[in-house]
């Protein structure tokens, strides 16, 4: 601290140094900044900056929990873009500009960590999590081989197993890898069931196979078609099963259609379960589609992305039973668990087809004459070849939480849902989606203003209630008192979507939302 940050050193100066760094180490280059390591002399300099940075990072964490403070400050796309400089220049800024960056992006960024954000499936701010986020930037390393990041690999071993030792497998046996999110975990699933039923896609391609199909949920994620899409099946060929009225997939819909599609000529070979679905929050029926994969041998896939955290609560995951005869699951720690992002893990039950389905044995990575143990070298069962490590902030965060950590604030969201729930069951201006308590913390329900209350059910109040939740959401970030989702889902107009991941939040906060949105909706 006291030391000025400047890059006003003269040409000559900066030159100079450089010469003489090169001259007697051999090993420092010009840096972006010419004060900063590697630049020699550059120590003091660089601490001082970097201690600057962190006092701009805990200033906001601080705010990101101070209930007096936004969410969000709101402006236009058109606005920012003309209220800043954001292009990039020829010659580099000085460290005060560079500063001054940082706080401006952070002025404008959504506080996700806020105890009144609701608007997505991850929120929250864990210090440990975070502070393991740091650490593995600097750490800076990829996740291919144990000779370059030996321990963050063993750590994803060690997790992984444990993971699936909670979905239910015999001592954890199988296989996993941590992906960039459950999309992509669920593309995996897709590509690993594939190759299980027909492995000669893999050097052959589609023609060479006949015309498969998958199932899934009519409110399933749009990533197993998106999975579809991206991998040559297409989306045509991914079946939507009927849906109960409280979301959860019909198992006498997804027997009749696998045996119409089998008639067709066509080849079923997988089917998406979902475990918490985006919207309602539904778990399927997992041992009953289980019973249906046994008897047409088709791959069962439980996309948990949203709902899989539940497996730490003893009190809840009971939801999931079944979960343990599938043979992939797909588990994101950065939604209910609370992990930073981006935090998805894909298990699977039968160790080495993960291997099997992706390798391509590049030798410059996956020598096979390396003095240790080549199973530790895990990059080739990927999709990828550089993999950030996402799997450090989940293990550290565990390890100061342990199981019944997690467990409690899982437990603290569940219950915060089932209080708003009975807040507004009843309450004049309000009427749910869909009837009984949630299973997740998904809440969906209609704010209906006083101008529609007395209005029979017509074409005309319905044209009006769609309009309902999109203007008060648009009032919520002009003011950035708080966020929460909306979405219209079949017949059913638009309405909101209540969504509690963050163990920062409380009663008093749900009673705020209710008020807010009361607020900004009266006169609607």
């Amino acid at each position: 601290k006291g030391i000025k940050l400047s890059t006003s050193h003269s040409h000559r100066k900066v030159t100079t140094k450089v010469f003489y760094c090169r001259a007697n180490y051999m090993n420092f280059y010009i840096s972006p900044f010419p004060d900063l390591l590697p630049t020699c002399n550059g120590e003091i300099t660089t601490m001082s900056f970097l201690q600057d940075v962190v006092d701009i990072l805990l200033q906001y964490v601080v705010k990101s929990f101070d209930r007096s403070t936004k969410v969000i400050d709101f402006h236009y796309p058109n606005e920012l873009l003309q209220e800043y400089n954001w292009e990039l220049a020829d010659q580099p800024q000085t460290l005060e500009e560079i500063l001054l960056n940082c706080r401006t992006t952070l002025k404008y960024a959504i506080k996700t960590g806020h105890p009144r954000y609701f608007n997505q499936l991850s929120t929250g701010l864990d210090m440990v999590g975070l502070a393991a986020d740091w650490l593995t930037s600097a750490a800076n390393t990829n996740m291919f081989t144990y000779e370059i990041a030996p321990v963050f690999v063993l750590l994803e071993y060690v997790t992984l197993r444990k993971m699936r030792e909670m979905v239910g497998w015999p001592g954890g046996c199988g296989d996993g890898i941590f992906s960039p999110g459950g999309a992509i975990s669920n593309m995996y699933a897709m590509l690993i069931a594939r190759f299980k039923m027909f492995p000669e896609v893999k050097e052959k391609g589609m023609a060479a196979i006949p015309r498969l199909v998958a199932f899934t949920s009519e409110h399933s994620h749009f990533s197993v078609k998106k999975g579809a899409a991206a991998l040559g099946i297409g989306t045509d060929s991914v079946i939507l099963i009927r849906c109960d009225e409280r979301g959860k997939m019909i198992p006498s819909d997804l027997e009749r259609r696998i045996v119409e599609a089998k008639q067709k000529g066509f080849v079923p070979f997988l089917v998406s379960a979902t475990a918490g679905t985006t919207v309602y929050g539904a778990f399927d029926p997992l041992i009953a589609i289980a019973d249906i994969c046994k008897k047409y041998k088709i791959w069962m896939h439980v996309d948990g992305a949203w709902g899989g955290g539940l497996l730490m609560s003893r009190k809840h995951k009971w939801k999931l039973n079944g979960i343990e005869r599938a043979n992939s699951v797909t588990w994101n720690p950065h939604k209910m668990m609370g992990v930073p992002l981006q935090c998805s893990a894909l298990l699977v039950r039968e160790e080495g087809l993960m291997q099997s389905c992706n390798q391509m044995h590049a030798s410059y990575l996956f020598q096979q004459d390396k003095h240790y143990d080549l199973s530790y070298d895990t990059g080739d069962k990927a999709l990828q070849c550089g993999r950030h490590v996402d799997v450090f902030k989940l293990w550290l965060m565990w390890r100061a939480k342990g199981t019944t950590g997690f467990e409690a604030q899982i437990d603290k969201c569940l219950e915060l849902a089932e209080y708003l729930y009975n807040k507004i069951k009843n309450r004049e201006g309000y009427e749910m989606v869909f009837d009984g308590k949630p299973q997740h913390t998904n809440v969906c329900f209609w704010y209906i203003p006083p101008s529609l209350r007395g209005m029979e059910d017509s074409e005309e109040r319905t044209s009006r209630l769609m309009k309902v939740a999109p203007v008060i959401k648009a009032r919520m970030m002009e003011y950035g008192t708080t966020m929460v989702s909306y979405q219209p889902l079949g017949d059913k107009v638009n309405f909101f979507r209540m969504v509690i991941s963050n163990p920062a939040a409380t009663h008093q906060d749900i009673d705020f939302l209710i008020d807010e949105i009361e607020r900004l909706g009266q006169d609607l």
